[in-house]
C-alpha cells in the first residue's frame, strides 16, 4: 500500500529540530549536486523560473542567478524563512507557501526545478504533479529533475520511482534533452516541444 504524501508537519519538525536538516549548506555532495544542477541547463538565462521545494534557499540564490523572474514555493513556513533572508538582495525571487501540486500558481513558466521533492509525493500527488506542470511550461520550456536514489523508509517513493514516472509521462509529452546519473542522485532534463 503506498504510504500518503509527507506534509507540513513532517518538514515543520525537521526544520524546527535542525534549521538545515540535510546540510545544504556545508554538505560537499549537496554543493557538487548544485554545480550539476545549474551546469546543466541549456540556457544562459530563464525569463520566468519555478522552483518547486526551495526549502532554505541555498540552491534558490544560485539559481537566481540565471532567471529573470524565480519563484520558490515551499510547505514549510520555518525553511521559507531562512531562504527570504538568503535572497533579501536578489528582487528577481518571490516566495511563497504552497503545497504542490493541490497549490500551483496560474503563471506558465520557461523552467521548472524539481529538486529533492517528488519522492515525498504518494503515487496520485507524483501524477497530478506531472499534469500541473507540464500545462505550466512555455513551449520549448524545461524541465529539470534532480533526485536522491538511495532508499529512505520514511518516504512514499524513491527517486527512481520519480524519474522512471517522468521518463513514462515524458514518452508522449516531452523531450528527454540530458540524462546525468551519479551512485548518489538521477538527473534528467526535458524540453516541453515548441
Amino acid at each position: 500500500m503506498t504510504k500518503p504524501s509527507l506534509g507540513v508537519d513532517f518538514f515543520e519538525q525537521l526544520y524546527q529540530a535542525d534549521a538545515d536538516p540535510w546540510q545544504f549548506e556545508t554538505s560537499p555532495y549537496e554543493a557538487a549536486k548544485y554545480a550539476a544542477t545549474l551546469a546543466a541547463l541549456p540556457r544562459p538565462r530563464y525569463a520566468s523560473a519555478f522552483e518547486i521545494g526551495g526549502s532554505i534557499g541555498v540552491l534558490t540564490a544560485q539559481l537566481a542567478t540565471r532567471c529573470d523572474s524565480l519563484l520558490s514555493v515551499d510547505l514549510s513556513p520555518v525553511a521559507q524563512a531562512k531562504a527570504i533572508h538568503r535572497c533579501q538582495n536578489l528582487p528577481q525571487v518571490r516566495f511563497e507557501i504552497m503545497n504542490v501540486p493541490h497549490d500551483y500558481p496560474s503563471d506558465s513558466c520557461d523552467l521548472v526545478l524539481l529538486s529533492e521533492v517528488g519522492y515525498y509525493w504518494c503515487w496520485a500527488d507524483l501524477h497530478l504533479a506531472q499534469a500541473r506542470i507540464y500545462d505550466s511550461l512555455k513551449p520549448g520550456g524545461h524541465l529539470l529533475l534532480v533526485h536522491w536514489v538511495h532508499d529512505a523508509p520514511s518516504y512514499p517513493l524513491r527517486g527512481n520511482d520519480v524519474h522512471d514516472a517522468f521518463a513514462d509521462f515524458a514518452a508522449t509529452q516531452l523531450q528527454h534533452l540530458h540524462d546525468g546519473r551519479t551512485e548518489d542522485y538521477r538527473l534528467d532534463l526535458y524540453e516541453r516541444p515548441a
